[in-house]
């Protein structure tokens, strides 16, 4: 079965790996955690393994990151 078969239209559950993601319960999207916009599977490239969530780009991984004070403070 192909990665991204059998979701039809709807989230997916995704379990965020190093590197990968596993597909816990078949989906055509997930939301991001900063924007709330659908991201479909085959574009998803950022997401927190720490904090299990996907993000849209890298500017919403950023903030997610700031606002997780995982990042050090820039000046």
């Amino acid at each position: 079965m192909n990665r991204f078969d059998g979701g039809g239209n709807r989230e997916a559950k995704i379990r965020y790996l190093d590197a990968d993601f596993q597909i816990l319960l078949p989906g055509s999207h997930v939301i991001c955690a900063m924007t709330g916009r659908t991201i479909p599977l085959d574009e998803l490239r950022y997401w927190s393994v720490a904090r299990q969530e996907p993000y849209v780009d890298a500017a919403a991984s950023l903030e997610a990151e700031k606002r997780a004070g995982a990042l050090p403070n820039q000046r």
